[in-house]
């Protein structure tokens, strides 16, 4: 019996026992992803998309992202959208068939009058929409979290980004620690979390391994994985971009060692031919689609048709 027949069987993998997935052929690997992705999430793909709510002038260092105020990078900055413009956004993508909408801000904790613009504008959305309602505002308290799920908001996004051993190598300002608490935090407050990471930025498999152990142990069903697109005059801008087989072996990995989860592919698909299409069939059962924050991706309706050819659905 494979691993992956195994895992479908209910074995669930150890730290210790996963060098096959660094050693495996490629091939092999995506062959076992794939049944365990089709047992535990069939021909479904989760599809969401964002807005950037509120751009730049973040406090934060951390060394990827464009919206850092310690990097020079020309992004558009303003504070939290009118709700109007906001809904505009949620209304066309819940019409083109979405799963659900995020809105994500800059900043190490969205407060003050742009929070409670943003609990304005998550109780217009609710009543308006059946489209389910994402929220991505940083490192908040439980009062605020309970207050984003009271005015309708269902998933909290708060990602790790990486291992706990390189997280210092990418980020100073905030500790891994204030990560996780968020992320039990919003747990507690009855929200489901997305939580995953960027890959790209320097670190080794392992703690690429590491980190997909780290949101197993958390309980988190949406996990998105992003590939590093090196962001000039950010800290990372000379950094060379993934090649595609490194691309595929992490998703891979991925499904392996939280093989119920949605293994939600996000920014950096088009580093991949066909949309990411060989990842949508070896790991992958979510997305990210249209318009993302400071990179791009497929559009909705090419999506929509990727995931016909391929003979997956997102309804």
């Amino acid at each position: 019996m494979s691993i992956a027949e195994e895992i479908i069987g209910g074995r669930r993998l150890e730290p210790s026992d996963t060098k096959f997935l660094i050693t495996t052929p490629l091939e092999e690997l995506q062959a076992g992803a794939r049944l365990i992705q089709r047992h535990f999430r069939g021909k479904h793909v989760d599809l969401c998309t964002i807005i950037n709510g509120k751009s730049g002038r973040c406090s934060e260092n951390c060394k990827y992202c464009a919206q850092s105020a310690r990097h020079r990078t020309g992004i558009d900055e303003y504070d939290f959208l009118p709700a109007e413009k906001i809904l505009a956004v949620a209304v066309a993508n819940e019409a083109a068939g979405i799963n659900r909408f995020s809105v994500v801000t800059s900043g190490r904790a969205l407060d003050g009058k742009n929070f409670e613009r943003a609990i304005e504008t998550y109780k217009i959305l609710r009543g308006k929409l059946k489209i389910e309602l994402c929220a991505s505002h940083g490192i908040l308290n439980a009062e605020q979290l309970k207050r984003l799920k009271a005015a309708g908001v269902k998933r909290y996004h708060h990602n790790l980004e990486t291992s706990r051993r390189f997280f210092p190598e990418i980020c100073t300002s905030h500790s891994y620690d204030e990560r996780i608490n968020t992320i039990k935090l919003a747990q507690a407050a009855g929200l489901e979390v997305c939580s995953g990471g960027i890959i790209g930025m320097g670190e080794t498999w392992q703690d690429r391994i590491d980190l997909a152990f780290e949101v197993a142990h958390l309980g988190i069903m949406s996990i998105p994985v992003n590939i590093l697109t090196p962001i000039k005059g950010t800290a990372l801008e000379n950094l060379p971009k993934l090649g595609a087989d490194d691309i595929l072996r992490t998703i891979a990995l991925f499904r392996y060692i939280n093989p119920e989860a949605d293994v939600r592919f996000a920014a950096g698909r088009n580093f991949l031919p066909n949309g990411g299409a060989s990842a949508l069939l070896h790991g992958a059962s979510a997305a990210i689609t249209g318009n993302m924050l400071t990179t791009s991706n497929n559009n909705i309706k090419a999506d929509m048709k990727l995931l016909a050819e391929l003979g997956l659905t997102n309804q």
